[in-house]
């Protein structure tokens, strides 16, 4: 068998070459980060999937599925930019991984502008937790868990208390940030976290999809289709982030960035339905 390369032909237009170039570009996306921008929709939304394992400083075997990083983090920054793009999905099943890589990409969603909505599928356990509440609305299927644990960690660990208060201080960072991007207390969220008869070998809880909405931790029970339904409706109601007239002055903050002066943006706290 041969293969060879041949010319381009007149019937080639350059509409023809452009949907290949775009089809190429996609799926170069889809390969390196999971992400596809649909374009024949009501709104343009970025999916971005976050799956496996969070991959941070140090590089999993080649068998994990892993989300690096590296590659979400500068897609966040140029979904944020690109004025093409009116809202964005997040489509979760991971089992966490590295809390520092987790809470960054967390804190980036968390501080976007766009319109952000979170679907966890299947499950969204550990550092999981944080990334699906960042979202300005989060969903959960019904059959997705999520599983709530002290922070540990794997391989040497010096025996001594500051080790201890390290450990602890890392966990009040995302006790912190669940509290503050959703509707569960502190106290009730450290109740799952010791909870010592729900895991075989671990301490702990998982929450069904059902359970997470009735503590508050996720928003609402919904489906693909709610989510979707949902951040169109985020778009609509949101005012434009871009214009063609600069940035008026009084919309300034005293950093000279637009918004809340440096303050982090919270969602209302509200009590969840029984």
């Amino acid at each position: 068998m041969q293969t060879s390369w041949t010319a381009s032909t007149s019937a080639e237009t350059p509409s023809a070459e452009g949907e290949s170039e775009q089809q190429l570009q996609e799926a170069v996306l889809i390969a390196e980060s999971g992400s596809i921008r649909p374009q024949n929709a009501k709104h343009l939304i970025h999916c971005l999937t976050i799956i496996g394992q969070v991959e941070g400083h140090y590089i999993l075997p080649a068998e994990n599925k892993t989300t690096k990083y590296e590659h979400i983090i500068p897609a966040l920054i140029a979904i944020e930019q690109d004025r093409s793009i009116e809202g964005l999905m997040i489509l979760l099943n991971t089992v966490g991984g590295d809390v520092e890589a987790g809470l960054a990409i967390a804190e980036m969603i968390a501080g976007m502008q766009t319109p952000t909505v979170s679907l966890v599928l299947g499950g969204g356990h550990s550092i999981g937790v944080p990334l699906a509440v960042s979202a300005k609305r989060s969903f959960i299927v019904p059959s997705a868990t999520m599983t709530i644990h002290p922070v540990r960690t794997n391989g040497l660990v010096v025996g001594v208390p500051q080790t201890f208060a390290y450990f602890n201080q890392i966990q009040n960072r995302i006790i912190e940030f669940i509290t503050r991007c959703s509707h569960i207390q502190t106290e009730r969220l450290l109740s799952f976290m010791h909870r010592t008869d729900a895991l075989a070998t671990d301490i702990g809880s998982i929450l069904t999809g059902e359970e997470a909405v009735a503590e508050g931790l996720i928003d609402q029970l919904g489906s693909l289709q709610d989510a979707i339904s949902c951040l169109y409706e985020l778009i609509e109601a949101a005012p434009l982030r871009y214009t063609d007239a600069s940035v008026p002055s009084s919309t300034l903050g005293k950093d000279g960035c637009s918004g809340t002066n440096g303050k982090i943006k919270t969602k209302e706290k509200s009590h969840p339905q029984e």
